[in-house]
């Protein structure tokens, strides 16, 4: 669910056959996945303030409702969700940007992912990782964003 915001539909629902696989291997079945999930967590009611003020004032005003339902399921449901930490949900995110080479977002991804908890080193690992699942193209790419991000994280 949280890749195919941030990779595309496309590319989210091409993996489900080898999740459906993979489940079945391990006696996943449907309804073990529609179990109800724990509590939330919390709401940063001020960061998420700003960023729908920053959303709002770089969108055009046909795409107010999209942005709507973005703060609405993205940013007030799916990142809150407790099945993943937000340490590694940002990582997930930021992997998934890497990967399509969505690096217009990745900077601010990584930043998040930082202020979540995500070290340098750890930034820098996964980036190297990537580069044999999504090529060096699209690696090289991240680590100029990376080396901008950690500078500016160095200096302030």
């Amino acid at each position: 669910m949280h890749l195919a915001f941030y990779s595309g539909w496309e590319n989210a629902m091409s993996a489900v056959p080898l999740a459906d696989e993979v489940f079945a291997r391990r006696g996943i079945k449907v309804d073990d996945l529609d179990k109800p999930l724990p509590k939330f967590a919390c709401l940063n009611e001020a960061a998420e303030a700003e960023r729908a003020a920053m959303l709002n004032s770089n969108s055009a005003l046909g795409a107010r409702r999209c942005m709507s339902t973005r703060l609405r399921f993205l940013f007030r449901e799916l990142w809150l969700r407790p099945a993943l930490a937000p340490r590694d949900r940002s990582l997930v995110t930021v992997s998934a940007l890497v990967a399509s080479g969505q690096v217009a977002q990745m900077a601010y991804h990584l930043i998040r992912a930082m202020d979540n908890g995500l070290t340098q080193t750890e930034a820098s690992e996964a980036l190297n990782r990537l580069a044999f699942y999504a090529g060096w193209p699209q690696c090289l790419l991240g680590l100029a964003v990376a080396k901008e991000v950690f500078s500016k994280r160095a200096e302030g």
